[in-house]
């Protein structure tokens, strides 16, 4: 049987936001057992322990990422049970706990906030945007600036067709059956979706590289917002979209894909590096978000 909580003990629930770079992880969730791998959520947790809950304070990620992805700010909420007669903590001390106690420096708490008790990280987000780097004009992995490593995908290519890539991301946009762009051990039941933003842009000059590097490298930026995702259905879209920059493909070939709801077809089973992704925000309704 589980543990009992203290007679007047008083729970209360967080909204943590936080961040990290994902180089070092096997993804956001914990990993149990004895494996070597370990998940973002075992670093947050071990912090929480010097919360001295009454139970131990589990965090519920809203936005599972794979290993090698980044977060410049993931969501989960956690309870926090402290002895009778003790008040809760305030978002401030709790924010301040926890980024003492993390023994990761790639990890960052970055504020929290007191919600109702009914308030689940997850299922009440309202938004969430991801953002893909990409680099293009590096013909070898070594020709990339040592800090732009594992934060983007280097094409070897010069160019990139930018028009086509946005005419092929417009098919994305709104409500479709997005099968085609799922890898196989999803959770979800329904691979319906809305997508609400899908861009290609320019991205500014790396700060990190050489005068001499930046006229050969260029940065570009995919976003995409949705309320939910597939597993992976980012890292495929964009692999289908670098297709078509590279001639490989045209925008009519990706709405074609996107129709077949076929997800073992030629082309989309291509899925961008994981380095290059990083979950930019998540919202919610009553509460917007970090960073």
């Amino acid at each position: 049987m589980g543990s009992v909580p203290a007679a007047g003990s008083m729970r209360a629930r967080y909204l943590v936001y936080f961040q990290y770079v994902g180089t070092d992880f096997n993804g956001v969730a914990a990993v149990r057992g004895v494996q070597r791998a370990v998940g973002v959520q075992n670093y947050l947790e071990e912090a929480a322990e010097k919360l001295k809950s009454v139970l131990p304070a589990k965090f519920i990620i809203s936005s599972r990422t794979d290993a090698g992805v980044h977060a410049l700010s993931n969501a989960a909420h956690l309870d926090v049970q402290r002895r009778s007669g003790q008040p809760p903590f305030s978002p401030e001390v709790l924010t301040e706990v926890l980024n003492t106690h993390l023994r990761h420096p790639a990890i960052r708490v970055l504020q929290a906030f007191r919600v109702p008790s009914n308030f689940h990280a997850r299922h009440s987000a309202t938004s969430r945007t991801y953002l893909y780097r990409l680099a293009t004009g590096c013909p070898r992995p070594d020709q990339l600036s040592v800090f732009e490593r594992n934060r983007c995908w280097a094409l070897r290519a010069d160019r990139l067709d930018v028009a086509a890539m946005q005419e092929a991301a417009q098919h994305f946009l709104g409500t479709h059956d997005f099968s085609a762009f799922q890898s196989a051990g999803s959770p979800s039941t329904s691979s319906v979706r809305t997508l609400r933003r899908a861009s290609v842009s320019p991205d500014s000059a790396s700060p990190f590289i050489l005068p001499e590097e930046g006229r050969r490298l260029r940065f570009w930026s995919l976003e995409f917002e949705s309320q939910s995702f597939l597993y992976r259905q980012v890292r495929r879209m964009t692999a289908i979209l670098v297709a078509v920059g590279l001639g490989a493909l045209t925008p009519a070939q990706v709405k074609m894909i996107l129709e077949s709801c076929d997800p073992l077809g030629k082309h989309q089973t291509r899925v961008a590096p994981a380095q290059g992704l990083f979950l930019k925000s998540v919202l919610y309704g009553c509460l917007g978000g970090s960073g």
